[in-house]
C-alpha cells in the first residue's frame, strides 16, 4: 500500500484527487496548518466533500500528521499545555474526517533529559486518552533522527512512552526510514536492515507498526540529521527497501513517501518515480495513474 504526503491546498479532498491521478493507494495530509497555534474548525460542507470525493476515490487508509509546533515533552508549561490543546485538535478533525492514523512526533525534552521528556508525552497522551475516551484514532509515535534534544531516536523511548500510558492500545508506531539511518540503524544493507526489523520486534513487536514513510536519506548512518532524499538517491540501500517492503506483517501498512515535489530528470513527478522505483522493489508492477501528471 504505496502513496505520498500531498498538498490540502484548495481543499482537504484535492489531496485524494491527487492521490488517485498519482496511481496511490494511500495518502498522508495535514488537516490543518501545521505551523499555526489555531485552526479554523472544519465546516459540515469540508467534511462532507471529504467524505464523498474519498468514497469515490476509493482511498481508504488515511494518514494524518500532527503539527511541527507540537512539543509533548516541553518541560515549558505553557508550551506543553498549547501542544496537548493543538493535539485533541487534531484528534478532533481526524475523527469528523474518518481518519485511522495521527503520526506525532515524540517532541524535545528541551535540555531538562530524555527521562522527564518521555515521562511528559505519556502524561499528555493519558491526559488526552482520559478526555476523548472512545476515538477509533490510533496515534503512530514516529521514529526520529534525534537531533539536538529530540525524543524518539531510538525503539526503547517509544516503549518507553508506550509503557507510560493507561491505554497502550492506543498507540503505535510510524518508522520512517531515513530517520532510522540518521539514528544510527543499519538499513546500508540488506542484512543489516533484517536485524533492524528484528530488533524492532523484540522492542516494541511488529503488529505495533501502522505507517512507515518511505524516504532516502541526504545524511550518512548515525548523522543525526533529518534530511530526505528520493528513493536510491540517498545513503539508505535499495536492499534495505526491498526488505521492508517485501514484509509480509507490512502488506497492508501505509508506506508513504515525503519527499520533494519537483520533477524527476524524466519530467514526471517524483511522487510517481519514487513509488515505481518501491513498487519493482516489492515485486509489484506499476499501478497505472489516472489522466496525466
Amino acid at each position: 500500500m504505496f502513496g505520498s504526503h500531498l498538498s490540502i491546498a484548495g481543499g482537504l479532498h484535492n489531496a485524494l484527487l491527487e492521490a488517485q491521478r498519482l496511481g496511490m493507494e494511500t495518502v498522508q495530509v495535514f488537516t490543518a496548518n501545521q505551523r499555526q497555534w489555531k485552526s479554523k474548525p472544519l465546516t459540515e460542507e469540508q467534511i462532507t466533500e471529504w467524505r464523498r470525493v474519498r468514497r469515490e476515490t476509493d482511498i481508504d487508509q488515511v494518514v494524518s500528521h500532527d503539527s511541527y509546533l507540537i512539543n509533548l515533552a516541553s518541560p515549558k508549561p505553557e508550551t506543553w499545555e498549547k501542544s496537548v490543546a493543538l493535539f485533541r485538535d487534531e484528534w478532533l478533525r481526524c475523527e469528523s474526517l474518518g481518519i485511522q492514523h495521527v503520526v506525532t512526533h515524540p517532541g524535545s525534552h528541551l535540555g531538562e533529559g530524555e527521562a522527564q521528556g518521555l515521562r511528559r508525552v505519556a502524561k499528555a497522551l493519558n491526559q488526552l486518552h482520559r478526555d476523548l475516551p472512545g476515538l477509533k484514532l490510533v496515534t503512530c509515535l514516529e521514529v526520529t533522527a534525534g537531533q539536538g534534544t529530540n525524543l524518539g531516536h531510538t525503539f526503547e523511548h517509544l516503549r518507553q512512552i508506550i509503557d507510560q500510558t493507561r491505554e497502550p492500545e492506543r498507540l503505535a508506531v510510524c518508522l520512517d526510514t531515513a530517520h532510522m539511518l540518521a539514528a544510527g540503524y543499519d538499513l546500508t544493507s540488506e542484512r543489516g536492515a533484517r536485524r533492524v526489523l528484528q530488533e524492532l520486534d523484540e522492542v516494541l513487536g511488529i503488529d505495533r507498526v501502522r505507517v512507515i514513510h518511505m524516504n532516502d536519506s541526504k545524511t550518512p548512518r548515525g548523522s543525526r540529521v533529518d534530511r530526505h532524499a528520493h528513493i536510491g538517491h540517498g545513503h539508505v540501500a535499495l536492499d534495505a527497501f526491498r526488505v521492508i517492503v517485501r514484509k509480509r506483517a507490512f502488506r497492508l501498512v501505509p508506506k508513504v513517501l515525503e519527499t520533494a515535489k519537483d520533477e524527476a530528470p524524466d519530467g514526471r513527478p517524483w511522487d510517481v518515480v519514487n513509488l515505481e522505483t518501491l513498487r519493482e522493489l516489492a515485486g509489484r508492477r506499476p499501478k497505472p495513474r489516472s489522466g496525466s501528471a
